[in-house]
């Protein structure tokens, strides 16, 4: 989601960060089940919402955003900070923890006990106790905050990489029998008059995370990935400045990188030096090159557009089954090849913010199925085994938000048999999905998922 913010940058010590990234932590919550709202829903008979764990404490006037997941463990992103569920039992989601540190949107990942945290707002400094700062002062800060989180109970602010943008999303790449860790750090939006953001901002930033020493973490390459410029722009579609997701694959050494207006396919057998080898455009349908997910086995990406941005209502009529879509590609010699659309065929109301947003796939092999956001519209799982006819098989549809306001789904993941997902300005909620298509992912069992990093499930 692209929500306005200010950007730009400057280096502080972590001196006061390392007390405040506690100041608001929550203590181990009541082990009752938090169970599942009468939200007046609509759903497929094969869903069954199982709990939502209400947003509290310092996150609750925050925006819910990414998830990832270790172990039994959940990692949530809100723009107030973070929160820690255990998740041993799906029905029973039980919060364990919770960190107060605002600087949207709080893109979490987490790896070897690390949490990562992107900061896309220009801040006052890199502590839990910054304030909003304007973009055009050298000295703000935003980039990347990494926490040891090995006690979920504690977790403890260690580090801070500044990125010259801001990190709106970030990816992560492990660095194979080196014990370290690469970021992929994704930007945008750069402005003449922010001294540490300017134009054209073609590139991502590469940061090395010694995983032993995370203190040590700095960025090592800021590559350009757009020496042309990229796509300029258009009275629908966004100009390229930078990518707004990247996905990786890294048992093939590619990843997806969807960048405002360019969708790109790239090698990354050299992690700290990738490089694009095949880019398409969609100048018909699709306005904002938003995210994209991997089949199981790297031979098909789908890109989400986020038409609106996220705050707007696109899953209507007037703006048809294209637009506001997810557009589903085969992946043939190193190039993509464009299949098909997929949009949830459920129309909705004329103020509820709908429009494809993040997704995961649900690992049955054979078969290509994914379970995706869809913010008010809910959230749909879909299959394109046939990437020219993709077709639903569940769903679950909340009624509009009254009075009407921003709300939905941001991120629903599959992980370990439960379906996991961010309502924005509500909940974690967890839900199963009971089918014959779909049961075979059941066994299949992850120690950890940052769902940017996509695991080879086959091939």
């Amino acid at each position: 989601m692209r929500i306005g913010r200010p950007r730009s940058l400057a280096r502080l010590t972590l001196a006061v960060s390392l007390v405040a990234a506690l100041s608001g932590a929550a203590g181990v919550a009541s082990a009752d089940s938090p169970t599942p709202p009468d939200t007046g829903a609509t759903k497929s008979d094969n869903i069954t919402h199982l709990a939502s764990a209400p947003m509290s404490g310092p996150l609750t006037d925050g925006v819910n955003t990414d998830i990832a997941f270790a172990g039994k463990l959940a990692y949530v992103g809100n723009y107030s900070g973070f929160a820690i569920y255990n998740i041993a039992n799906p029905a029973k989601p039980a919060l364990i923890s919770q960190v107060s540190c605002p600087g949207s949107q709080n893109d979490v990942s987490i790896y070897d006990g690390l949490l990562f945290l992107s900061t896309d707002s220009s801040r006052t400094d890199s502590s839990c106790t910054s304030i909003a700062q304007s973009a055009t002062l050298k000295e703000s800060w935003e980039g990347i905050k990494i926490f040891d989180v090995k006690d979920p109970k504690n977790p403890r602010y260690v580090a801070a990489v500044e990125t010259k943008c801001g990190s709106h999303t970030h990816t992560l790449i492990p660095d194979k029998g080196k014990r370290s860790v690469y970021i992929y750090n994704s930007s945008y939006n750069p402005r003449a008059e922010y001294p540490d953001c300017q134009p054209p901002n073609d590139r991502i930033d590469i940061i090395k995370v010694p995983l032993r020493n995370p203190e040590q973490a700095a960025v090592v390459a800021s590559p350009v990935l757009f020496p042309d410029g990229g796509f300029p722009g258009s009275p629908t579609g966004s100009a390229t400045s930078g990518c707004h997701d990247i996905t990786a694959f890294p048992a093939k050494n590619i990843a997806a990188g969807a960048c405002m207006g360019d969708g790109i396919l790239l090698d990354i057998s050299k992690p700290a030096a990738p490089r694009v080898i095949d880019r398409v455009r969609d100048t018909t349908n699709f306005s904002f090159w938003h995210g994209a997910t991997f089949n199981g086995d790297g031979t098909k990406v789908v890109f989400m557009d986020e038409l609106g941005g996220g705050g707007a209502a696109e899953c209507n009529t007037e703006v048809g089954p294209n637009k506001g879509a997810t557009a589903v590609f085969d992946i043939k010699k190193k190039k993509m090849i464009f299949r098909s659309y997929y949009k949830i065929p459920r129309h909705q109301a004329v103020e509820e913010n709908c429009v494809s947003h993040n997704g995961s796939l649900i690992p049955v092999k054979g078969r290509d199925i994914m379970v995706q956001a869809w913010y008010q519209g809910g959230f749909s799982v879909w299959d394109f085994t046939d990437s020219a006819h993709p077709k639903e098989i569940g769903y679950f549809d909340r009624p509009p938000i009254e009075p009407a306001s921003f709300g939905g789904y941001w991120s629903v993941y599959y992980y370990n048999g439960a379906i996991y997902g961010t309502e924005s300005v509500k909940a974690f909620d967890v839900f199963k999905i009971s089918d014959r298509r779909t049961d075979p992912a059941n066994r299949v069992k992850l120690k950890e998922l940052n769902v940017q990093t996509q695991p080879a499930f086959w091939g």
